[in-house]
């Protein structure tokens, strides 16, 4: 059967040299067999000072580590490096291109929960893991499952994070199963993660939760400047391109 990896990243910061310092992981074998990683490594680069005021990771807790490529994580993700085995984050183009300064080649069939949840909860506010821990009521539950998972939750952890995702994406299958009846949960989840998002609003800027639609039949000029001057991701570069199209 399927094996679906479940993993987060804590890193020296969020620029193109920043490299991963910490690997929290679920391997789920079955429903019973669930392997947990929780592993700090040493980077080649040090830790922004801004990344240690997010995690509390700092350059004193990693001395003797090990880099990533020595982690059981590296390898346990070569071994079961298939299409038919699950890669799964909240924004995971993120992690994954983390992963990808360590030489990591992705042949795992992808699933971005913050993607699927963007699809499947189109009215959230806000799509962020730690907003929706708390607006489904994730936070209710999880001491209960760390507990069965022997894990210890703490702020801005990359297992504690992994938990919550896990908990996230129960309750995303529960939505695709009244949502799409039809679809096997999972593959519709990757489904929903190569499919970019219809962003309703902007969450930025001069028009802020202000309706797209209503700024690109009033405004399409600043759309056109957007599209031309900023660096957006591909959800709102794909809304943009719709109206302006």
């Amino acid at each position: 059967m399927p094996k679906y990896i479940l993993f987060d990243t804590e890193t020296t910061g969020n620029q193109e040299s920043d490299r991963i310092i910490q690997i929290g992981a679920m391997i789920v074998h079955d429903k019973k067999n669930i392997e947990i990683i929780d592993e700090l490594c040493l980077a080649p680069v040090p830790i922004s000072i801004e990344a240690m005021e997010v995690h509390n990771i700092t350059p004193e807790v990693l001395l003797g580590k090990e880099p990533f490529l020595h982690t059981a994580f590296a390898q346990k993700i070569v071994e079961f490096n298939q299409k038919e085995n699950y890669l799964i984050a909240h924004n995971i183009p993120f992690d994954l291109g983390m992963l990808q300064k360590e030489g990591f080649e992705n042949h795992y069939t992808l699933i971005d929960t913050l993607r699927c949840a963007k699809h499947l909860l189109p009215n959230s506010p806000s799509h962020r893991l730690q907003y929706l821990r708390y607006a489904l009521g994730l936070y209710q539950i999880e001491q209960t499952e760390a507990n069965t998972l022997g894990i210890t939750i703490k702020a801005h952890d990359a297992i504690g994070d992994v938990l919550v995702m896990k908990l996230l994406l129960s309750k995303l299958v529960r939505l695709v199963q009244e949502q799409h009846a039809q679809s096997n949960p999972m593959e519709k989840l990757a489904e929903l993660t190569q499919t970019p998002v219809m962003i309703k609003t902007f969450k930025f800027g001069k028009y802020k939760d202000t309706e797209i639609a209503d700024i690109a039949t009033r405004d399409k000029g600043y759309l056109r400047w957007m599209m031309d001057n900023m660096d957006l991701d591909e959800d709102l570069r794909f809304t943009l391109a719709y109206y302006l199209a």
